[in-house]
């Protein structure tokens, strides 16, 4: 099964580069909107688990983690916590009580986290407690108007517990219940609005195809995502990564 895994994905990655030059995971987008927030700043990074981004990006871990200047990382997940081999400054905590003290942080970050959110409005005005006068909040989500999330969000627990782990080979316990309540620029903005957030930047990116694991179908999601490359196309891409500032 792993040789048949490889092999796919050398099918995919030369048919990614020949459809969507340039393509990557929305990860990276996630990074370097992070990484240009953090040299020199108090961050926190809220529902950090136990990596800030994807596993396969170690080195960007260790970069952003250098380049501020003390490293947060809170999560109700204690064994994910403890196997954080990034983050040394952990907290045990819920995001919407925040064991930080007002304006105590700089940065405030949150990776595949939103979709989680059953109150987002708390957590957002917890964020916008502890954060600095003119500190960012900057997150990356799902995009609920995606055709991937409309069908996840529209299929149980269980199955899609299964087809995660087919598709990606993400552990059952790395895999949580999803509300999608900030999940759509509109909700983005309004939520902020009502928090008393700027939106400074709102980015709705593709990332790399879901179904590499069907072979030549991955072809037709390709098609697709090339098809939302045009502005156009932007409302459905996968992800959104944002920015929000707390005003001064």
């Amino acid at each position: 099964m792993d040789s048949l895994r490889k092999l796919l994905y050398r099918f995919y990655w030369k048919a990614e580069s020949a459809i969507v030059p340039g393509l990557t995971s929305s990860q990276y987008c996630y990074y370097k909107k992070l990484r240009s927030l953090l040299p020199g700043k108090v961050w926190l990074d809220l529902g950090c688990g136990h990596q800030v981004f994807a596993q396969w990006m170690g080195k960007e871990q260790a970069e952003v983690i250098a380049s501020s200047a003390i490293a947060y990382g809170l999560d109700l997940d204690w064994e994910a916590l403890k196997a954080h081999k990034g983050i040394s400054h952990k907290a045990f905590g819920d995001l919407v009580s925040l064991p930080f003290k007002d304006d105590s942080v700089e940065v405030v970050s949150a990776n595949m986290v939103a979709e989680h959110l059953s109150s987002p409005d708390r957590v957002l005005h917890e964020i916008h407690r502890v954060l600095k006068p003119n500190g960012a909040f900057v997150f990356h989500t799902p995009n609920y108007w995606n055709w991937a999330i409309q069908l996840a969000s529209r299929v149980s627990d269980g199955l899609k517990r299964k087809l995660i782990w087919f598709f990606e080979r993400r552990c059952e316990e790395d895999v949580f219940p999803t509300q999608y309540r900030m999940n759509t620029e509109a909700t983005i903005r309004q939520l902020a609005a009502d928090t008393n957030f700027a939106v400074e930047d709102v980015t709705m990116v593709s990332t790399s195809a879901l179904t590499v694991m069907l072979g030549p179908l991955v072809l037709g999601e390709l098609l697709y995502i090339r098809y939302l490359q045009r502005p156009s196309g932007a409302k459905f891409r996968s992800n959104v990564v944002a920015i929000l500032r707390k005003h001064t």
